[in-house]
């Protein structure tokens, strides 16, 4: 039937007027900006940098490896590695961003640059409102604004944030065994070469004893 599909629509919009008098299961208007939807959790808008800790600019993640400016398809990623290196989560010594900037008005949030992060520096944010009169810089978001901490990181992205937690609690574990190991052979490889030196002095003293003449002799007359 020819126009079925839109006295549909219109009975079902009828259908909710008259009902929200009498449901508030009805009122499907949200009156924004005074009331707010509870974003989804895979809701992705623009780009933000983790870090942790308490530090913003010594806890970020990010090594500047660079490879989300590369993959980035509008190009609105900016990156200068620094010059030198702070240690990362594992105390391994890694690159850090001198500068890293965003350009939220050309970005089309289609989160290449967080699957292509080897690090799980960057992830998506679920803010929107970044309306400015500013047109030019205050769309630049740079890393001081860009930065948010760990704990925003699972407030927003909780299953996400939980599971890139596990991985680097387990990655940081195996960093930790692997240098207790080490520090242990070690230990353990001084103490073979101090036993093995004290056994030295001892074998000596046992000839000198033998010998009825100090070692020091022997070797003066030799």
């Amino acid at each position: 039937m020819l126009g079925e599909g839109i006295l549909k629509g219109l009975a079902e919009t009828a259908k909710n007027f008259a009902g929200s008098f009498v449901s508030e299961e009805r009122l499907t208007t949200v009156e924004y900006p005074e009331v707010r939807l509870p974003q989804i959790e895979n809701t992705r808008d623009f780009p933000f940098l983790v870090y942790d800790g308490n530090d913003p600019m010594a806890g970020l993640r990010c090594v500047s490896c660079q490879i989300c400016e590369k993959e980035c398809p509008p190009k609105c990623i900016y990156i200068i590695k620094s010059t030198d290196k702070k240690p990362d989560y594992v105390g391994k010594p890694q690159f850090y961003p001198a500068r890293f900037d965003i350009d939220v008005s050309v970005c089309m949030s289609c989160q290449i640059c967080v699957e292509v992060c080897p690090f799980d520096a960057i992830k998506m944010n679920t803010e929107f409102e970044l309306s400015t009169d500013d047109r030019f810089g205050g769309l630049i978001l740079d890393k001081h604004k860009l930065a948010k901490s760990n704990e925003y990181y699972q407030h927003i992205h909780p299953t996400e944030a939980a599971e890139v937690d596990g991985r680097l609690a387990e990655e940081k574990a195996k960093v930790e065994a692997k240098a207790k190991a080490a520090a242990e052979a070690a230990a353990a490889k001084a103490a073979a070469a101090k036993a093995a030196e004290g056994a030295a002095k001892a074998a000596d003293r046992a000839a000198d004893g033998a010998s009825g003449q100090p070692s020091g002799a022997r070797e003066g007359r030799a």
